[in-house]
């Protein structure tokens, strides 16, 4: 079988949907299947394929993390689809690339796959002032429902991605299908006591102290404020728990004063953008991964670390209730007491009580690598007509041009300001 990947960021950029991207590909590779994963590329002026990536021109968009913004239409691009003639077309984002996508699906009449990583409502305010988020939630519901019209099945890694779905007004079933981790790069057996020790040693953590982390990009949507708050409040310096924040994004720096505001600096740590191949130390170094997210899907950096052994602390979470199952992979809590009381519950297990745990916890996620992955996905892929096309929606779709896109957003924001005036 020939697929098709299309989404917008992929290799060098690290991210939940990149990872989930690159392990769909390396485990149906393994199963003898061809993939070309068409992306967007600011690097380039012309279309070029290399180690089965379509890299395509784009505009960076520093507003969004640096990552780049492909025009949806064309004719160099769709040639190179059309000649890779694959059997079936899945698109992972939804703004230039996943047009392309649908579009594609379109024309050589292939079934058309679409997956949903993100709960956009969380994300609206990178783009519009206050005033209009309103508007903008209703603008990005017309186009998921748009997206999901056009596709012959959709998918997404979580229960919440389904109820995102329905309340964007989709009547579609919605296949879940977890996220994938790259099991062997986690195990804890291939992971040196020099370099555990080496973390430590680098940001001055004591062996007495217990360690908490998370791991993402800092944005507003992943509550990290929220752990800092409780930490604040229920957590103390005699405790001996150390909470280490990896990643960088827009709210790292609000972060850092919100912990030194709250008298707490001493006990968190910063560490700042980590590469993702040097993320397994950092991981295995710790004891409990900790997340107050209520935008995650089924977060490959949570499920990274349940590849180490490290028991999750999830704030409660109904739509993710079945990621975290208390006593077996870890631990649900609802506001700060609770979060400190399952931290110092953890703390004060034996070495052969926490032993037992972190295999519980590997156990849980063993059936999340690269084929398992594959397999899931072949099932979808399996159960679609050669010969379905997805439904027109070029006529549909033009309002959806990325440089429109932002000429609107910007139009809002200039009235916004204006109206803010005194």
């Amino acid at each position: 079988m020939r697929v098709a990947l299309f989404t917008e960021t992929y290799l060098p950029h690290i991210n939940g949907v990149v990872t989930h991207v690159k392990i769909l590909k390396e485990g149906l590779e393994k199963l003898g299947h061809q993939v070309l994963v068409v992306t967007a590329d600011y690097n380039t002026r012309k279309h070029y394929i290399k180690d089965g990536v379509l890299h395509c021109p784009a505009k960076q968009m520093r507003r969004f993390y640096n990552f780049g913004a492909a025009a949806p239409i064309s004719e160099r691009r769709l040639k190179f689809i059309r000649d890779f003639n694959p059997d079936i077309i899945h698109i992972h984002n939804e703004f230039g690339i996943g047009i392309s996508g649908v579009m594609a699906a379109k024309i050589l009449k292939k079934p058309l796959v679409y997956t949903l990583h993100t709960m956009y409502d969380e994300y609206i305010y990178y783009v519009a002032p206050p005033l209009f988020v309103g508007p903008m939630t209703r603008f990005s519901h017309r186009y998921i429902r748009i997206l999901a019209k056009s596709a012959s099945t959709l998918t997404g890694p979580s229960q919440k991605c389904a109820e995102y779905f329905k309340q964007a007004g989709v009547d579609k079933t919605v296949n879940v299908i977890p996220n994938s981790v790259e099991l062997d790069a986690f195990k804890p057996e291939n992971i040196s006591e020099e370099r555990k020790a080496a973390f430590r040693a680098k940001y001055h953590i004591a062996d007495d102290q217990m360690i908490a982390c998370f791991v993402g990009r800092l944005g507003r949507e992943k509550s990290v404020d929220v752990i800092l708050d409780n930490w604040a409040a229920c957590i103390t310096p005699e405790d001996k728990i150390h909470l280490i924040v990896i990643g960088d994004g827009p709210c790292k720096e609000e972060l850092e004063e919100q912990a030194e505001r709250l008298g707490i600096s001493d006990m968190v740590t910063f560490t700042g953008m980590v590469p993702h191949e040097e993320l397994p130390p950092y991981l295995a170094s710790c004891d409990v991964y900790i997340t107050a997210s209520l935008s995650d899907t089924n977060s490959i950096s949570m499920l990274e670390g349940m590849a180490t052994g490290l028991p999750v602390l999830q704030r409660l979470d109904p739509l993710n209730a079945d990621q975290v199952r208390d006593g077996i992979n870890g631990f649900v809590f609802n506001g700060a007491e609770e979060m400190a009381e399952k931290l110092r519950m953890v703390k004060q297990k034996t070495p052969e009580e926490l032993a037992i745990l972190k295999r519980s916890v590997i156990a849980s996620v063993k059936r999340s690598g690269a084929e398992d992955l594959a397999n899931y996905m072949l099932s979808v892929y399996h159960g679609l007509s050669d010969k379905e096309g997805s439904a027109s929606v070029t006529d549909k779709i033009r309002f959806m041009r990325p440089a429109e896109l932002m000429k609107r957003i910007k139009r809002m924001q200039v009235i916004a300001r204006t109206r803010r005036k005194p």
